[in-house]
């Protein structure tokens, strides 16, 4: 069978959630995603598609000048069995995006990142269409002295409750204060996880657009980069493992700590 033979059609939160957890590396679904896509072959759905809004939704808006509050979308997750065929994930990329600019015109560009630090450097972004306008050194992922990893903001933002609960029981095996502003106010400050001897993870975070309505790609306001940039930055990197020569596969998206999202609706809002 071929990937032109995929299906993708929407799903439920659900079902989206069993899929990312049984098959993407971090095994967690993002809390605020909305739009859930399966992706199916011979009847079997073997992949899954999560988007919703940006977490720092706000700070993202200014990227492409003009854009509505509701006029973009991130692919917050993208999870993928190994037994789909080759060319799966760019040709379910595709047949979403398509969906998404019938089903919602206002929508006009999509962002994902991808993690540099921990999966790959976008691989099926860059094959799919998107456009590559940041590479940063990672400062998001943060590992415990125990190998666990976290993601900064599900430390800080007061939300991720659960993340939070569990970093409490990571941070009293590695004397860090139980009382520190971090847990009981969500303060984004992280010098006490530091200072517990948790360290951000060394590596990447690339951040990818694809543009359902053309003409906003001339009001983005950040440079496109030029994919050279990948290896000229040493960001590259494929199955967790950094880039030594120049070698092109798949990988997913970027890490968001937490779990949940809601069923489809027929208006995002």
């Amino acid at each position: 069978m071929s990937a032109k033979e995929i299906i993708v059609k929407p799903i439920s939160s659900q079902d989206a959630a069993r899929i990312v957890k049984a098959c993407h590396y971090s095994g967690k679904v993002v809390q605020n995603s909305q739009l859930h896509f399966g992706v199916f072959l011979d009847g079997k759905c073997g992949g899954a598609m999560q988007f919703g809004p940006s977490l720092d939704k706000r700070k993202m808006l200014g990227i492409v000048e003009g854009t509505k509050w509701n006029g973009f979308l991130e692919l917050n997750r993208m999870a993928f069995a190994d037994w789909l065929p080759r060319n799966s994930e760019s040709r379910a990329i595709a047949v979403a995006m398509r969906l998404i600019r019938k089903a919602y015109p206002h929508i006009e560009w999509v962002v994902s990142f991808a993690d540099g630090t921990q999966c790959g450097d976008g691989t099926i972004y860059r094959a799919s269409g998107f456009v590559l306008t940041g590479i940063k050194e990672n400062t998001q992922i943060w590992e415990a002295p125990t190998g666990e990893k976290f993601s900064r903001m599900s430390l800080t933002d007061g939300r991720s409750k659960q993340e939070q609960q569990r970093s409490r029981q990571v941070a009293s095996r590695t004397l860090l204060t139980k009382g520190g502003n971090n847990h009981d106010t969500g303060a984004a400050s992280m010098k006490s996880y530091a200072a517990a001897g948790w360290k951000p993870l060394p590596g990447f975070q690339l951040r990818y657009i694809y543009f359902l309505d053309p003409s906003a790609r001339s009001r983005l306001t950040v440079p496109i980069l030029p994919f050279s940039e990948i290896e000229r930055r040493g960001a590259g990197m494929y199955l967790g493992k950094p880039k030594r020569a120049s070698s092109e596969s798949s990988d997913t998206s970027a890490f968001h700590a937490g779990k949940g999202g809601a069923t489809p609706t027929d208006a995002l809002q």
